[in-house]
């Protein structure tokens, strides 16, 4: 974190100056606003969003314990209670605070007070970003799943060779396989038509048959004969079409 944002909530003026003082020294720190009750305390955590309040445990109007249950813990910033009496110290724990300080504010006292928040703001920074990260690699996932795999390894007696899709033709079931037709070659994958229909692109493959699949720019007809519809792709390949998918192939061809 960059920067650490704090807010300073209590109703005396000296109090809150002596929290400034005490910050100042802090290059990483900035004081966004100050507040002097729980309804000022409310707003300003509305308006400035800081990543850390001081907070009075006793405040005209609104106590500091009243101002957390009324914003709700899930949307308040890192706290640190302040209060004139140690009495409130396990209340200030159960309620989440990272630590509580006792007026009059002690350096040491202070400073290692600040540490922890800073600590903990430090460790909630990173938690973010890896679910920012686990997110935008999810979302990436999910869109290169939704426009179809790129690229297949075929493994060969020479080693793995790589086809990118663009270049098939079309694809048959042969047993547990699938036989990839690229151009004048075939390879094989030990891999069923119905799982590589799911990873490919739907605006470029189409499965016209249980035993098929075709790239869709390499059909240059759809004939009807005795025997059963029929794909003509582009080398000549003909591919049978079943009965219930020529409708669906004839409307794929139509898109733009």
């Amino acid at each position: 974190m960059a920067e650490i944002r704090i807010l300073v909530a209590d109703d005396e003026p000296l109090a809150r100056r002596g929290v400034r003082q005490l910050l100042a020294p802090h290059a990483d720190i900035r004081v966004v606003g100050e507040s002097r009750n729980g309804p000022d305390t409310l707003r300003a955590l509305e308006e400035l969003k800081p990543d850390l309040l001081f907070l009075d445990v006793q405040m005209p109007e609104m106590d500091g314990f009243a101002v957390l249950r009324r914003r709700g813990a899930d949307r308040m910033p890192t706290v640190i209670f302040v209060t004139a009496h140690d009495q409130f110290a396990v209340q200030a724990f159960e309620a989440h605070a990272i630590d509580y300080l006792v007026k009059p504010l002690k350096v040491e006292r202070f400073e290692a007070a600040l540490g922890r928040a800073r600590e903990h703001l430090r460790l909630m920074d990173s938690v973010a970003l890896a679910a920012r990260l686990k997110a935008l690699l999810a979302a990436e996932r999910a869109q290169r799943e939704k426009e179809g795999i790129e690229r297949l390894v075929v493994p060969t007696e020479l080693g793995d060779i790589v086809i990118p899709v663009s270049e098939i033709d079309w694809i048959g079931a042969d047993d547990y396989y699938a036989r990839l037709h690229v151009g004048q070659t075939s390879y094989l994958l030990r891999e069923s038509l119905n799982s590589l229909e799911k990873k490919l692109d739907p605006l470029r493959f189409a499965r016209i048959h249980r035993s098929a699949i075709i790239q869709l720019d390499r059909v240059n007809a759809v004939r009807t004969k005795a025997q059963g519809d029929e794909a003509v792709l582009r080398d000549g390949s003909l591919i049978p079409v079943s009965r219930r998918k020529r409708g669906l192939l004839v409307e794929l061809l139509r898109q733009p």
